[in-house]
């Protein structure tokens, strides 16, 4: 038989039946804007209102600094990611190169925090749906978009980036859309709505100056404001970025594409956060942003867009859909890698025709739907003592991204890389260097990232809205803690 008679291999897509294996059909277009999408939502459209009035203008070295941190941290994980693509991304790895007990724990925070995270978004959602049809009762919102996103996500993972890539496309349309239109007020120097001449002067000239608050003070009152202080803000308003890991093992080229879309997050950053922001306080003065209205209706207005409201309000429906669908895929993988790993039930780690780990998505959406009665029927709980545990979670993620990045580097200086890696076979300097996408200051930069994620921890201390956080922190970590120790003692 010639070559060209034989049977041909049926591709891996979503649509031609093969053997259950997850598909590899993410594409650089779509890891790009998953990549974008996830550090954009609803926390710059009007989270930035709290932190601007703790640190004024200054908070643009803010997101500089934890965009760096952001970056680093994204970074160390698209390093292992690049060498060792897997589903479950940072609980495979901690299971692999660090302790069964470290992926556990790393898997099992993960998912119960994306759990928490789309609660509240789907908690949310009806709020924006009742801006066009005030009649329909928020529950109602909640579970139609549970089951849109949830069907989207059976469907496969290029549906999933389908969706992912246009839910992108509108967040960052609307983000440049006040770029340019903030820069035309300033450069024409049209009038504003506060009366107020539009210029990049008024980061220094309105409300004691670009730092207003200082580095760190306190208010009459007793809270706790200035720059430091607007450090965990920023922080959180990053969660998410870490998704382009969880995408390697589903990505057609994971060694060009990874690294394309972590290289990238640092101009992203520099563009629609600080870059959004100082054209927002140049044309409207930082001290009239209260929080009422986002930043981004206020600066519409002063455009002359006075549907602004009305257009916020999609594009932050649109983002609250990205977000839980990104976390309902983010978590079926989680729960897919846990049962790989024995870390969770068997029945999470089986695959349909199309590569979908069915069990993992519609067991993430059961607790979802589960987590946002709860808000309803106890909103008090829900958002004092659940999201204290999402937020530190956060925390506990990315420190533990730094310090697996540690082990793996350690593993495959001892030869012991990924036996389908091009570093197989090497050891010691020569495996280092032969790292296709090497953290930058390797040696250095982890210990950097946790004692700045130590200083987070620490600033969180001095506010009374994040110090819940981090004592449930200490709790939850405890649990996890107690949770492996008690399934490892069944076995």
């Amino acid at each position: 038989m010639s070559t060209t008679d034989a049977p041909k291999k049926p591709r891996e897509t979503d649509d031609v039946p093969v053997p259950a294996t997850l598909r590899k059909s993410l594409k650089n277009r779509h890891i790009q804007l998953i990549a974008l999408g996830g550090a954009i939502g609803t926390g710059l459209f009007y989270g930035s209102s709290e932190s601007i009035a703790l640190a004024g203008p200054s908070i643009l070295l803010a997101y500089l600094v934890g965009g760096l941190a952001i970056f680093a941290i994204v970074r160390a994980l698209s390093e292992m990611s690049v060498e060792d693509p897997k589903a479950g991304a940072f609980s495979y790895y901690a299971t692999r190169y660090w302790s069964k007990r470290a992926g556990f724990i790393s898997g099992w925070n993960y998912w119960f925090n994306y759990i928490l995270v789309s609660m509240v978004e789907l908690s949310v959602v009806g709020s924006f749906v009742n801006y066009w049809f005030p009649a329909i009762p928020t529950w109602v919102s909640a579970a139609v978009f549970l089951v849109i996103i949830c069907a989207a996500n059976l469907l496969g993972v290029s549906k999933f980036g389908e969706f992912e890539f246009w839910f992108a496309i509108i967040k960052i349309v609307a983000v440049i859309a006040m770029i340019i239109g903030g820069l035309a007020v300033i450069i024409f120097v049209l009038p504003t709505a506060s009366g107020a001449r539009a210029s990049f002067a008024n980061w220094f000239t309105v409300g004691n100056g670009f730092f207003p608050n200082g580095l760190m003070g306190q208010n009459s009152d007793g809270s706790w404001t200035g720059l430091l202080m607007a450090l965990v803000v920023v922080m959180f308003s990053f969660g998410g970025t870490e998704l382009i890991g969880i995408t390697a093992g589903e990505t057609e080229d994971p060694k060009t594409t990874i690294p394309r879309a972590t290289n990238d997050i640092i101009w992203r950053i520099l563009v629609f956060y600080i870059g959004a922001l100082g054209v927002i306080m140049a044309v409207v003065p930082w001290n009239t942003i209260d929080g009422k209205s986002s930043p981004f209706v206020q600066i519409f207005d002063s455009v002359g867009i006075h549907a602004a409201a009305g257009i916020l309000n999609f594009v932050c429906l649109t983002a609250v859909m990205s977000v839980y669908n990104s976390g309902l895929y983010a978590n079926s993988r989680m729960l897919y890698s846990l049962a790989k790993q024995g870390n969770a039930p068997a029945y999470l780690g089986k695959l349909n025709s199309r590569g979908v780990p069915v069990a993992g998505v519609l067991t993430s959406a059961a607790i979802t739907a589960i987590a946002v009665v709860v808000v309803f029927v106890w909103p008090e709980f829900a958002f004092n003592y659940l999201m204290s545990i999402a937020t530190i979670a956060g925390i506990i993620n990315w420190t533990m991204i730094t310090l697996t990045e540690m082990k793996f580097r350690k593993v495959v200086a001892a030869g012991g890389a990924p036996e389908d890696s091009e570093l197989a076979g090497l050891s010691g300097q020569e495996a280092l260097d032969a790292i296709h996408f090497k953290l930058p200051f390797a040696k250095v930069t982890p210990w950097v990232v946790l004692a700045f994620l130590a200083l987070v921890v620490v600033l969180m201390c001095f506010s009374t809205s994040y110090r819940i956080a981090v004592i449930a922190g200490v709790i939850w970590l405890a649990i996890l803690f107690a949770a492996y120790q008690l399934t490892q003692a069944k076995k």
